[in-house]
């Protein structure tokens, strides 16, 4: 066992003191704390800063909103503009607005997405509060269940199968209380707690915190109470649940986009910091505009259209019974490849039906149900849907005394609770002068326990070879999609449950169930298949009735794996295993986050849709951990998203909306990318070849941000359909190629436009070429000439968004949406008027004469024509544009 990590001093203190000596160290008494009190005590003692997960939390959730790769390159380049701005002014112009613009498109852009994140929050916890954590508290002489949140250090609390713990407890009440803690130290067998105190040793592991209930672990079976001594993130869980915490594939597209423009710009910077110091020789004037160059090629509104494109589709799946917790979220549905789904209740009616009760030969046995049913009453274990089943029963006419006598006749002594290794459940129960131990559960793992069998009241060895016995009794069954229960029993003295009771029992028979598939998950898995996502069965339950489920439902499931079979993998078996098997069952809940961690490593973007407890750890480790209705509290709490309705067909409609997002998301890097690499390679060019500089800091950033605020539109811009037929990885790998194809045609352009306003319009303007003119007239050439440029770069760039956004004809074979169209038409007019106003002449340009509009018609409506028929040959090359 590994060493414990830091945990609260309290929690050692208190495990070697008696429950009554805490009573005195916490001033408790018999009736627990006033609300006074407990408001007092959360005040001195603490309160964990956090109870739900801290990045659900505000100032995670505002960290995120500022502190991503797009953001931090923009902040990046804003301090090196303000640090310019304290240097002395050179040839080359450079503002303190540079600095001011970009911080401003910073706050604003983060505010966006904090504003959504909150909005997503407060969806969230609607529903949430419908699910909310609760916990029985000690309060004013009453037990009284309140919200988890509301808990203070010295409460006394109550567990009972099924709750999560709250807070890191000493347990002064423990009745076969049993807690998984794989959450923490990822062991799979529940472990059973005591109130008796314990002294530790110098160093402890977590497996001799006996008395110690960690917050985070599930009560598997019994009951217990306890005293708070640590809450929210003074706990072990609260520490450490950070880094459970997958790191998500919006986050690794967003690095890897930011690092490719990182890479460009780490090239291009010094290339065009040398190349204009060694021509012009003033290299206080080179590194301004190299500075200039890097962040032309940034796009400095892309965390704000990223957030507006999240927000969008965040706010559409909430009107579609989708609760999306994390705005992220959303571009994982979009890029999901693969989902994996637990069988019960996701591809079945999650309604089990008792059909048979009977014994070792098939006939209907009383005996048999009356053992199950006292099992299923006594377990204090998760509730499930077979001791629910089993204890429908009473609602059988002419039956409830003969249940009642039977309960008041057989009380129960003790328990273990079902757990994933075992797979049984086991009740002591007094039967007269002796004990009589009934155990139900998997029918092989029970049968495996069973030395003889029971048959009209007598007791008969095994037969030679059981197992192939018990095969050829089942087999049958549950190739029909029959769940079978065994049910064995055995007689004892001891008053509990010892290590050997599980041993040599007697096998009575057996429970058959039955669960329908649903009549929807045929069509959703159709639907699914259609959108190019195969659907993968993560389940524990057997083999057999997954194989009926699955050939019902038309799913593929001869190349099937068990969790045995797993286990004898070695990592590269597994790796194949896990692309091309479809069908896994009788896996644990650990077996089940490993296929999920083999599947990202593989590299796919992976869902995983569960409502167990035992679903926790896979939900973890998917990309998009999905929770349906009716799920566990603690898994909807885990979950990135809650679907209102268990159905797949919900899944299928935010899979389409987060592929929308995707696209407009993707869109909006390549073209703006390859936009902006062009015109950076041309302005670079044009700064070694001429006498002067091209263009502003100023006007640099600002032809940017024009062009960016106009791409704040974008989420609502309708989507091709092919573009949304397949899963989307993100563009990073191809944004290279994409905008070194695209880019040169750009740059060819701008050369054609700098050779006429040099060569033509600002020598006829001027009255002559550059060095004939005057001072003065020669700030009106370079005035003219960035004014022209200005405006040929912003009309290219603002029309090769609808060329680059689909791969159809513009206009023509795919619309734009109607607000998309609006504002651009918008934009080009107001931006083009601008070189005409006081704030033009402000930003150093001046008004053009009409031969300058006629050339720019002209140039455009050519650079316009070329780009259609490249973006002919990229999509005949490569098959794909965006």
């Amino acid at each position: 066992m590994a060493k414990t990590p830091s945990l609260h001093p309290r929690l050692a203190n208190c495990a070697g003191r008696s429950w009554k000596e805490l009573y005195t160290d916490f001033s408790l008494s018999p009736q627990g704390y006033t609300m006074e009190e407990a408001a007092r005590k959360r005040e001195t003692l603490g309160h964990g800063k956090e109870e739900r997960r801290p990045w659900d939390s505000i100032p995670a959730r505002l960290f995120r909103s500022f502190c991503n790769p797009f953001s931090l390159v923009l902040l990046v380049l804003a301090v090196v503009s303000f640090l310019t701005d304290l240097m002395p002014k050179t040839a080359y112009t450079h503002s303190r607005t540079t600095g001011g613009v970009m911080l401003a498109m910073l706050l604003l852009s983060g505010l966006i997405r904090f504003w959504q994140e909150l909005r997503a929050k407060k969806a969230a916890d609607r529903l949430l509060r419908l699910l909310e954590t609760t916990v029985l508290v000690l309060r004013e002489g009453q037990w009284r269940e309140i919200s988890s949140a509301r808990l203070a250090v010295g409460d006394q609390i109550r567990l009972r199968a099924g709750d999560r713990v709250p807070a890191d407890l000493r347990l002064t009440q423990a009745r076969d209380l049993f807690l998984s803690q794989s959450m923490l130290t990822g062991e799979s067998q529940p472990v059973e707690k005591t109130a008796d105190a314990i002294p530790l040793p110098k160093t402890p592991s977590l497996a001799q915190y006996q008395n110690i209930a960690f917050a985070g672990s599930a009560v598997m079976g019994g009951s217990g109470e306890g005293i708070v001594l640590a809450l929210g993130t003074d706990t072990l869980y609260g520490a450490q649940r950070e880094s459970v915490k997958k790191n998500a594939s919006f986050d690794r597209g967003a690095n890897a986009i930011a690092g490719v423009l990182l890479r460009f710009m780490a090239v291009l910077l010094p290339l065009v910091f040398f190349a204009c110091g060694l021509t012009k020789g003033n290299w206080g004037a080179a590194f301004f505009f190299a500075l200039s160059v890097a962040v032309g090629l940034t796009p400095e509104m892309l965390p704000m259209v990223i957030s507006a494109c999240l927000a969008k589709g965040s706010a559409v799946m909430g009107r579609k019974n989708t609760i999306v917790k994390s705005i992220s979220a959303m571009q994982a549905f979009g890029s999901m490849d693969v989902l994996c789904v637990d069988k019960t209740g996701t591809l079945t009616q999650d309604r089990l039906q008792l059909e048979y009760y009977m014994d070792v030969l098939g006939n209907d046995s009383p005996l048999v149900l009356d053992c199950a049913y006292l099992n299923s009453l006594y377990h204090t274990g998760v509730q499930n849907h077979l001791d629910q089943a089993v204890l429908r029963v009473r609602e059988l006419p002419n039956q409830r005394s003969h249940w009642a006598e039977l309960e008041r006749q057989h009380e129960k002594l003790d328990e273990i609770p079902f757990d994933y290794e075992r797979k049984m459940a086991s009740v002591l129960v007094k039967d007269g002068q002796q004990s009589l131990l009934l155990v139900k559960g998997d029918a092989e793992a029970v049968f495996r326990r069973c030395k003889d069998l029971c048959y009209e009241g007598n007791t008969y060895p095994l037969p030679p070879d059981p197992m192939a016995q018990l095969d050829a009794a089942t087999d049958g069954l549950m190739a029909d999609g029959v769940k079978l229960l065994a049910v064995a029993q055995k007689r004892q003295t001891e008053p509990q449950i010892t290590a050997d009771s599980e041993k040599d029992l007697t096998l009575l028979g057996f429970l058959a169930f039955f669960d329908l598939p649903k009549t929807s998950a045929a069509d959703a898995l159709a639907a699914l298949d259609r959108l190019h996502i195969p659907v993968k069965i993560l389940t524990g339950d057997h083999l057999s009735v997954t194989q009926s489920v699955c050939r019902r439902l038309s799913i593929p499931a001869e190349k099937a794996l068990t969790g045995e079979q797993l286990a004898s993998l070695s990592e590269d078996e597994l790796m194949l295993a896990a692309e091309n098997t479809s069908v896994f069952a009788e896996l644990t809940p650990k077996q089940k986050a490993k296929i999920l961690t083999v599947l990202r490593e593989n590299g796919h973007c992976v869902g995983f849709l569960g409502d167990g407890m035992n679903d926790l750890p896979a939900v973890l480790a998917a990309d998009v951990g999905i929770a349906a209705e009716g799920a566990a509290k603690t898994l909807q709490e885990a979950a990135d998203v809650i679907l209102l309705r268990k159905d797949l067909g919900v899944l299928e409609e935010g899979v389409l909306e987060g592929r929308k997002v995707f696209v407009n998301m993707s869109k909006y890097i390549r073209i703006t990318a390859s936009s902006n690499f062009g015109n950076i390679l041309a302005v670079a060019a044009a700064a070694v070849l001429l006498p002067f500089y091209p263009m502003a800091s100023v006007q640099l950033l600002l032809l940017n941000l024009l062009y960016d605020i106009l791409c704040l539109i974008l989420p609502w811009d309708s989507v091709d359909e092919e573009l949304y037929a397949r899963p989307r990885p993100w563009p990073d790998r191809k944004l290279g190629r994409f905008m070194g194809f695209f880019g040169p045609i750009s740059f060819l352009f701008d050369l054609l436009t700098f050779g006429f306003l040099y060569f033509f319009l600002c020598p006829a303007l001027c009255g002559g070429g550059f060095f004939q003119l005057t001072a003065q007239q020669q700030s009106l050439f370079v005035s003219l000439f960035q004014a022209g440029w200005f405006l040929e770069s912003m009309w290219t760039q603002v029309l090769i968004l609808h060329l680059l956004r689909t791969k159809r004809l513009p206009f023509v074979g795919s619309r734009p949406a109607l607000p998309v169209l609006l504002v651009t038409a918008a934009g080009i007019l107001v931006f083009t008027t601008l070189t005409f106003t006081p704030l033009g002449t402000l930003l150093g340009m001046t008004a053009l004469p009409p031969a300058y509009f006629l050339f720019l018609l002209c140039i455009v409506s050519l650079y316009l024509a070329v780009v259609t028929a490249a973006k002919s040959l990229y999509v005949k090359k490569y098959g794909e544009l965006i």
